[in-house]
């Protein structure tokens, strides 16, 4: 595993990176967009040594990968789970946490052991499949178990691997419910290894953490207790994310001895256009278009570079922006490099393309693709430029492509060996390789929207530099109320800890169908409440009402014949992907998770896949098929959906300024009703088409503000009034933009409501709800801080250097009432009013 190794970086690279951001600088036009500049020092590697117990025959083999020993926070959590205490070790990206599990694993299998190794992601699997076959150790029978292995190799794994490497989603599904399949494996289970465990947060890391809950009774079933071993990026309080996880006693180790290059890290803002959004707002060039536009400059100067893209739609848009870009320099190369300084003559004019990113509702154009082609035209980017395409006969265009969830596993497989052989030189992702897939070599990351969390930031930025040597990162605003805040506020992400994890293991809609599976597994009985929580009692006694278990004396039991393990959408998607097929020819052009597929695949969207475009013919929600059909439009679709909320319960309440704040239980339903269609050149709205899909229900928690009416007296006075209810409006979409700044999710995982007299309050009322059934913990953290999160809200609204509101400070994507009515004025004054100022 080559991001072990304590890799001392060339003399070169600090200043290479450095030159780089100065080199992306060089357009005149760009450089007002970088907002502020960090320079990540470099660090040292600590002493490194092996600890006693290990195998002499691990360590000549990992001596002869380049590794002297582990260093301290490796050795400490090595040791740990020697002595068999659970620990969670959470260090910074490319620490060589993999290295302080391996050994103990290793140790664990060579005296008769086997070991369990979860992963988020199958890339990340088959990454430390690959790294444990580069030992050549014959003890060591490792291999991968998810929904790529094919059926014949299941068989040969659950009788003969010693170290299998899974999902929660192949745990849940598979292995927990055929358990006696693999018992010889149960018995002698020693180590559970929880890799990049950060990642298992809100409604997704709740469903893990009952999938761990199971794991540890089935194992006791068999006789065994195994350690856990949670590796993590930091985060803040990992010992007790730890226990919410696994509910186990955690030791942590958080002191980071490896080695680091130093990383330049540049925020990036980009400009405003000439173009008018709704109701004539003016319109900030897309981070995907500017990601794209860097992304071909950076391989041009054959810069190894990863582009970070919040949806799936928007990394295919990236890639193939990019490749036209290179495929237009090239064009200009053939036709001779002009001299060095001289104008190009017969440069296109700029263009746009746009994407509505899926279930995030990104925007993308093509806007200012000139400056790789202005580039082409100096010399010494020409040299380069001709260098990289007459290299092995390999065209620009072709060391660029897209990286996604929903591709098929063999193409999956080829992209992720030709990003680590170097014949991409340019990839456009989702988060999908976020997370510990060794890719050594990389030099740069673009980062095209706030990804979420800080964690998240830093796990995105650590891919550049995985060998020791110095990096460039540039994080990309989007015209998003939280993105402009933290390009102008860097003081939210330097110097800050990381978010703690989130997540709340007892939501009973996350609970009741995982004890409905440990039911199906083992029957359940007193002594396994504990394992549950304190919640399980009255779970399980209203499941038992509803007919779901059956309670006899000696315990619960499942009767009935379909798989209890179905009852769980462990992902939170709400139900089976849906199968995007090429009508004409039957092809399966990839999957789409069902409630996306309202907003991504509905009758009439545009969707890309592998650069090809399509039109939606047909959506069937009941077969899980959307029918596509290639084409060309210039156009792109934008979904457009309706909330309602009832209040079914408040929790908590406190004044709030001369308001309440409230946390509760809500009833939301939503329903997608139409989409825009927008000239893709222009941003120009070519007019709305109405759908009828059906709504979506579901019961949540959600924090929610009121205004008593002689609060509001002031806003109504004739001369000085405001229209109260778009005030409320504009106070709620920068409020759902904001509250991921303060609680570890996205803007997409939570939704909002607001109006001047709400039915249930009888009062001028903002709802801010999480958009999982039985809440996910985001509206809670939002009630717990929301002093900080709504003066940051007003903050955001008031410095947003546009008139009468924009996508960057009120306007939302996603509204369904096409963001009408807004009133930014009243918008900063009602919260000047709830927030007492």
């Amino acid at each position: 595993m080559p991001n072990w190794k304590p890799v001392t970086p060339t003399s070169s690279s600090s200043a290479r990176t450095g030159d780089l951001l100065t080199r992306l600088l060089a357009v005149p036009a760009r450089r007002g967009r970088v907002t502020h500049v960090e320079h990540v020092p470099a660090r040292q590697a600590g002493e490194a040594r092996w600890p006693e117990w290990a195998p002499d025959l691990l360590v000549s083999r990992l001596r002869l990968q380049g590794v002297s020993g582990l260093w301290e926070h490796q050795l400490i959590a090595a040791e740990l789970v020697k002595r068999g205490q659970n620990v969670i070790i959470a260090t910074g990206t490319a620490s060589g946490k993999s290295l302080a599990y391996l050994v103990p694993a290793v140790t664990e299998i060579f005296s008769g052991g086997t070991v369990l190794y979860l992963t988020p992601t199958k890339a990340l699997a088959a990454d430390q499949l690959r790294a444990l076959r580069k030992l050549r150790l014959t003890q060591v029978r490792a291999a991968t178990y998810d929904g790529d292995t094919p059926p014949e190799e299941r068989r040969w794994v659950r009788q003969n691997a010693n170290y299998v490497l899974t999902n929660p989603d192949m745990l849940h599904r598979s292995i927990l419910p055929r358990h006696s399949s693999w018992s010889s494996f149960w018995r002698r289970l020693r180590l559970v290894v929880v890799d990049e465990c950060h990642g298992y947060r809100g409604v997704f890391g709740s469903h893990v953490a009952q999938i761990l809950r199971r794991l540890r009774r089935v194992a006791a079933r068999y006789g065994s207790s195994p350690v856990f071993l949670l590796a993590s990026a930091t985060a803040s309080d990992p010992a007790a994310a730890g226990v919410r996880l696994t509910g186990l006693e955690m030791a942590e180790v958080t002191t980071d001895a490896s080695p680091r290059g130093s990383t330049t890290f540049a925020l990036w803002e980009p400009p405003l256009t000439d173009l008018r959004g709704e109701s004539g707002a003016p319109v900030r060039r897309t981070a995907t278009a500017e990601a794209a536009d860097l992304l071909a400059d950076l391989v041009i100067e054959d810069v190894r570079t990863l582009a970070f893209v919040r949806s799936r739609r928007a990394a295919e848009a990236v890639a193939l922006t990019a490749r036209r870009t290179l495929e237009e320099v090239e064009a200009l190369l053939d036709a001779g490099p002009a001299p060095y300084g001289e104008d190009i003559e017969g440069l296109p004019e700029e263009v746009s393309d746009s994407d509505d990113g899926g279930a995030s509702g990104e925007a993308f154009d093509e806007v200012g693709a000139r400056s790789s082609m202005e580039a082409a035209g100096t010399g010494e980017v020409a040299e380069t430029a001709v260098g990289l395409r007459t290299g092995g006969g390999v065209r620009l265009a072709d060391r660029v492509a897209a990286y996604r969830a929903g591709y098929l596993a063999d193409d999956r497989r080829v992209l992720e060996k030709a990003l680590r052989s170097g014949e991409l030189t340019g990839l456009a992702t989702t988060n999908a390789l976020e997370l510990g897939v060794d890719v050594s070599g990389l030099d740069a990351v673009l980062i095209a929207g706030w990804p979420g969390t800080r964690a998240s930031l830093w796990q995105q930025a650590g891919r550049a530099g995985r060998a020791g040597q110095d990096a460039l990162a540039v994080l990309i605003a989007r015209d998003d109320p939280l993105d402009t805040y933290i390009v102008h506020h860097p003081e939210a992400v330097f110097g800050r800890p990381v978010e703690a994890i989130v997540l709340d293991p007892d939501n009973p809609y996350v609970l009741a169908p995982h004890l409905c599976a440990a039911a199906a597994e083992i029957p359940l009985t007193e002594d396994d409440l504990e394992i549950f929580g304190p919640a399980a009692q009255g779970v399980l006694d209203d499941l038992v009402s509803r007919g779901l278990l059956r309670r006899r004396p000696t315990g619960w039991f499942w009767t009935s014949r379909d798989h209890a393990a179905d009852l769980a959408d462990i992902r939170g998607s709400g139900g089976a992907p849906v199968q995007v097929v090429e009508a004409s020819t039957g092809r399966l052009l990839g999957t789409v998770d069902e409630p996306s597929a309202h907003t991504m695949v509905h009758a009439g969207a545009v969707y890309l896949h592998q650069s090809e475009t399509f039109v939606v013919d047909v959506l069937d929600l009941d077969a899980g098929v959307a029918l596509v059909t290639v084409a060309e439009p210039d156009y792109a679709t934008f979904a457009r959906d309706v909330t309602d909320i009832r209040v079914m319960e408040s929790l908590r309440s406190r004044p709030f300024g001369p308001g309440t704040l409230h946390f509760g239980s809500v009833e939301v339903t939503r329903q997608v009703v139409s989409y825009l269609k927008r000239r893709a050149q222009t941003g120009e709205v070519l007019g709305e088409e109405p759908l009828d899909l059906p709504p979506r229900t579901l019961c949540t928690r959600a924090v929610w503000w009121t205004l008593p009416t002689p609060a509001l007296a002031d806003l109504v006075q004739p001369g000085h009034a405001v229209d109260l209810g778009g005030a409320a409006h504009a106070a709620e979409h920068a409020s759902i933009g904001l509250l991921p700044l303060f609680a570890t999710c996205d803007r997409w995982d939570i939704g909002g409501v607001s109006t001047e007299l709400h039915p249930d309050t009888g009062l001028l009322t903002v709802f801010v709800y999480d958009g999982h059934d039985g809440g996910a913990g985001f509206a809670e953290r939002g009630y717990a801080r929301a002093s900080d999160w709504l003066t940051a809200t007003r903050e955001a609204i008031a410095s947003c250097e546009c008139e009468r509101g924009c996508p960057s400070c009120i306007q939302s994507p996603k509204c369904g009432n096409g963001n009408e009515p807004l009133d930014k004025a009243g918008a900063i004054r009602l919260l000047d009013i709830l927030l007492d100022a």
